[in-house]
């Protein structure tokens, strides 16, 4: 074992039970691997509360979401019985022996502590003699959530007691749901008054968002029956309303994510939740309770009309419903990826990573990681502020996205749309979308119309359009859009949220055209797998290139990789790999590799080769031993579209991965379309990617 490895393992102590020493840990890792870090994780002895064959937490998501390497704990009954029968010396070195096999490649191995058990000291004690066998720097998790500043102020003492030796004291502390920004200066002024010399490795605020669990989740903890699913695997629960007064208190009452409970027998209140749903509240569901039924005059009447909204049902009395759901398990399940996700990337916004990262350790894998990426394109959007516009000002998820945006200074966004109804939808769906805000205004596009009309008519002059057509034309958001980034009047467009792919690109090949270079425009998606990002191109725009155009898009989108930070290593994809097959298609795929490497002979590229041979070392080996990819190809160019979007949607589901795209390439200047079931997050990456596009360090490059 080295020393620099010995003396960066992070051992992280709870100090209450709960999950919060869990959320932490995944957050830290996924803080290291967004700066390029190696990290290994390991919870060594399971909780004292782990049902006998459920999944640890920590293992599990760090297995899915970080992909990491990462043992099975030793279970807390089998380290007990170790200790009381006398062999606590064994159990360390199979602790020590399990923390080390995370270690190989690593440059920093977190290893999560017990949580805390009221009714056994085994945790504290056994996690003081872990992290001084392991000479591990400690780090105490403190949930703030009700208690008061003193208190945390005396856990962290009793911690820097606890933990501290000869050559040893507690590394810092991280404070969990802390209830307003004033905490943190609370806790760290008395600790300095205290002259306790534990340093706040970050504070994290309650979010009251990332506690909502999914329906689905709730209805399966509580044995409530589904009596219609509609969208119940992603709505969520953020509140709970039991109706049982008139429909005028509970339209006061309803917020996005509310769950409403009422008996089956209340039309009214049954009526007024559906109104709020179809009118565009997000509200979660309803459910009934008594064992009633609608009655059948009202079900057929909403029928049609309930649209995605869950509906539960239970036997039980009303007030019996309402006490379970004050027990309900606010913790994230095991499949609920997207809200852990969330989770880890706010943790990893608020710590502090200057006090406890390693000079020494740099990336050394060469890969490009997804939380890297996803860092970097946010870190660089925010370098280089862009006014990004957004005709679809009026939907929903691209306000929200509007919104974060705007509030984590990524883009300068344009919502295009009448001022008030925008602020309607967004009062109805729960977006705060402040008044004013320097990145972010909203244009009424019936004021700005007549500014393009003579410009827009010049540019289609050889085309013979007039201004009444100019006029019409322009009554389309995306063209009026398009028509705002020819002129210069903002740096770069995203759509296709309810527009689609055609609606978008159109007008931007007829109205911006090709970059000096280009003879087509075409796309990529920035996979984020697992263990790294890869670049599939084009999945969107070109349904059967040519030859010339199929090594123009693998040009442009090896171009697009390394302006994103990945250094291209480019696989011509076919159902051949070299010379063993024959026919157009196979064909088409060797002269367009043969036209890469004569145009930009500087490139690794290879083809034709199949996706298995160009993307698994082994079978590289074995099918092309001489392609200088070896199995390691990051761009994978697709020799249509039929197979590029089979391919793209088919990884994309099957392995639950994150696609960030399409990106458009080859125009002069940024115009990038949207799925119409993109989530917000799929938006302000594009927000995020279009900004990075505008910005002049990338102009050319990225497209």
């Amino acid at each position: 074992m080295s020393p620099n490895h010995e003396r960066h393992t992070l051992f992280l102590a709870p100090t209450s039970a709960g999950y919060g020493a869990s959320a932490v840990a995944l957050g830290l890792i996924r803080a290291y691997q967004r700066e390029g870090f190696s990290v290994g994780f390991a919870k060594p002895v399971s909780d004292m509360d782990l049902e006998p064959g459920t999944l640890d937490r920590s293992t599990h998501f760090t297995r899915i979401l970080c992909g990491l390497f990462t043992p099975d704990p030793i279970p807390a009954e089998h380290a007990e019985e170790s200790i009381h029968s006398g062999n606590e010396a064994t159990l360390l070195e199979d602790i020590v022996a399990l923390v080390e096999s995370t270690r190989e490649y690593a440059d920093i191995v977190i290893v999560e502590g017990m949580a805390p058990n009221p009714e056994h000291s085994l945790p504290a004690d056994l996690n003081i003699s872990i992290a001084r066998n392991l000479s591990a720097e400690v780090i105490v998790v403190v949930m703030c959530q009700n208690t008061a500043v003193q208190n945390v102020i005396d856990i962290i003492a009793d911690a820097a007691h606890r933990y501290s030796g000869e050559e040893r004291r507690l590394s810092g502390a991280i404070l969990v749901r802390a209830p307003d920004a004033s905490y943190r200066v609370d806790v760290a002024q008395g600790l300095s008054e205290q002259s306790i010399d534990v340093p706040l490795l970050g504070v994290m605020p309650y979010d009251h968002a990332l506690t909502a669990p999914r329906l689905i989740d709730v209805a399966k903890d509580l044995g409530f029956k589904v009596d219609r699913h509609g969208d119940i695997h992603r709505a969520r629960v953020s509140e709970i309303v039991v109706a049982a007064r008139g429909p005028e208190q509970l339209v006061t009452s309803l917020r996005p994510g509310t769950l409403v409970v009422t008996p089956g027998d209340r039309s009214d209140l049954v009526l007024t939740a559906a109104l709020a749903r179809i009118g565009g509240m997000p509200i979660a569901g309803l459910l009934l309770t008594c064992g009633e039924s609608l009655a059948p005059e009202i079900d057929s009447f909403l029928s049609p009309r309930f649209g995605n909204m869950p509906i539960l049902k239970t036997e039980l009395e009303t007030f019996e419903v309402a006490q379970r759901l004050s027990a309900i398990d606010w913790h994230v399940t095991l499949d609920d990826l997207e809200r852990m996700n969330r989770v880890m990337d706010f943790i990893a916004d608020h710590l502090d990573l200057s006090r406890l990262t390693p000079t020494h350790a740099l990336a050394t894998s060469g890969l490009m990681s997804p939380p890297m990426f996803r860092h970097r394109l946010m870190q660089e959007a925010r370098s280089v502020p862009r006014r990004i516009v957004l005709p679809e000002g009026d939907e929903p998820r691209t306000i929200h996205a509007a919104v974060i945006c705007a509030e984590k200074g990524i883009a300068h966004c344009v919502l295009l749309g009448e001022p008030q109804h925008i602020r309607s939808i967004a009062l109805t769906h729960g977006i705060n979308l402040p008044e004013q805000h320097e990145f972010l205004e909203i244009l009424d596009p019936a004021t700005l119309r007549e500014n393009y009309v003579k410009p827009m008519v010049l540019r289609r002059k050889s085309k013979g359009l007039t201004a009444h057509q100019a006029e019409k034309e322009l009554e389309d958001s995306v063209v009026l859009g398009t028509m705002m980034l020819a002129e210069g009047h903002v740096d770069g467009m995203v759509s296709g949220a309810v527009h689609t792919t055609a609606s978008t690109v159109r007008p931007a090949l007829q109205l911006i055209r090709t970059k000096p270079g280009s003879s087509i425009v075409s796309s990529v998606f920035f996979m984020l797998m697992p263990d790294q990002v890869l670049v599939y191109g084009d999945c969107a725009v070109n349904p059967n290139p040519t030859a010339e155009e199929l090594a123009e898009i693998a040009i442009q989108s090896a171009d697009s990789a390394a302006a994103f930070g990945i250094e291209p290593r480019v696989a011509m994809i076919s159902y051949s790999t070299g010379a063993s097959g024959t026919g157009d298609d196979v064909d088409k795929v060797r002269s367009a590799t043969a036209l890469v490497r004569q145009r930009r002979p500087e490139l690794v590229v290879d083809g034709p080769i199949q996706y298995d041979a160009a993307s698994v070392e082994s079978v590289g080996l074995q099918k092309a031993p001489a392609s200088p990819l070896h199995g390691h190809a990051n761009v994978f160019i697709f020799p249509d579209l039929n197979t590029g979007n089979t391919t793209y949607k088919a990884v994309q589901r099957s392995a639950n991965v994150v696609s960030i795209g399409p990106m458009l390439q080859g125009l002069r200047k940024p115009v990038n379309d949207l799925s119409r079931g993109a989530l917000v997050d799929d938006i302000v990456y594009t927000i995020a990617l279009t900004a990075i596009q505008a910005g002049p360090e990338l102009s050319g490059k990225a497209g």
